[in-house]
């Protein structure tokens, strides 16, 4: 029970910190901006081994949003490079997250057409 209420208030505070800044900065920093730092600084986090214990620690909370993508991309890069040598550094962290990546194509074209959007 502790570890889905920590993944909780993980996920949540992640996306908590989003929001204000979106709310905050707008209109100079835009949501795009936001994705790409979350992506960022993932990878950043997970590169110095800062990630790593909050996976651990908080499970989905911190592997479902954006850093946890990043963090994905970093670990698959790292894994590649210690297999493959330096090329494996390009290519290591497509491999690690191609499936969810496809996931992602895949559902959004199925749900863009079951469903009509809003208008």
């Amino acid at each position: 029970m502790l570890k889905i209420l920590l993944a909780f208030v993980v996920g949540g505070l992640i996306c908590v910190i989003g929001q204000l800044l979106m709310d905050l900065t707008r209109p100079s920093i835009t949501p795009a901006h936001i994705l790409v730092g979350y992506v960022t600084g993932g990878v950043l986090l997970s590169s110095v081994g800062l990630y790593q214990p909050l996976v651990d620690l908080a499970g989905a909370g911190a592997t479902i949003p954006l850093s946890g993508f990043g963090h994905s991309l970093a670990q698959g890069a790292i894994k590649a490079v210690e297999q493959k040598g330096l090329l494996g550094a390009f290519s290591g962290g497509i491999e690690s997250t191609a499936v969810g990546v496809a996931a992602a194509v895949i559902f959004g074209y199925a749900f863009a057409v079951l469903f009509n959007p809003r208008s």
